[in-house]
């Protein structure tokens, strides 16, 4: 019996490279992805909102929860599309975001994701695509919590915003030419 879209095998992969904004933007082009959401992972419930994050003493970082098709995009794709996308190479800092709001993280929900990000930084490291050793850390997904409404789809709302143009949109412009294979046949930033 084929699947039917509410059939359809779901996974859930959580990633922190920056600003969630551009995080969200740049899963939300790929082929696959059902959905990406912006949030906050590694700190508490109680201080999972905006305006605590921002301190940078909450633990938390900005993350978006990417909620994929594994029959149509693997683990290994997300990983590889994130790291093409963002600089794992800067600790607590993403260019001017600087903050371990701001780090890079895979917040791993088992074993097996462990693992396989685990061999592709060391596969990455090995190969000598970055000068500078990565320092993305592998964190155990304890928890994710939603960041406030007005956060998600921000890049697709707001596409004339001076972040979104600067920041945003080179890194959907990488995923575009590094990925055009892997690519939604309608980009969410075409309305």
């Amino acid at each position: 019996m084929p699947n039917t879209p509410s059939q359809s095998p779901r996974a859930v992969a959580v990633f922190a490279g920056g600003c969630f904004w551009c995080v969200e933007a740049v899963f939300e082009e790929l082929e696959g992805v059902i959905d990406a959401v912006s949030g906050y992972a590694g700190g508490a419930r109680d201080t999972a909102n905006y305006e605590a994050v921002c301190t940078g003493t909450t633990g938390h970082a900005e993350a978006v929860q990417i909620v994929y098709d594994p029959s149509r995009i693997g683990f290994r794709k997300l990983l590889e599309v994130h790291f093409a996308t963002h600089d794992p190479t800067t600790r607590d800092r993403q260019g001017n975001d600087v903050g371990p709001q701001y780090r890079s993280a895979i917040f791993y929900a088992n074993d097996e994701e462990k693992r396989i990000a685990q061999e592709y930084i060391e596969e990455l490291a090995r190969s000598g695509a970055y000068e500078r050793p990565i320092v993305t850390t592998l964190e155990p997904l304890t928890a994710f919590y939603e960041a406030e409404p007005y956060h998600q789809g921000y890049v697709c709302v707001n596409p004339r915003q001076g972040y979104v143009r600067a920041v945003a949109m080179p890194k959907v412009d990488k995923v575009r030419a590094k990925f055009a294979d892997s690519l939604k046949k309608k980009s969410p930033l075409d309305r």
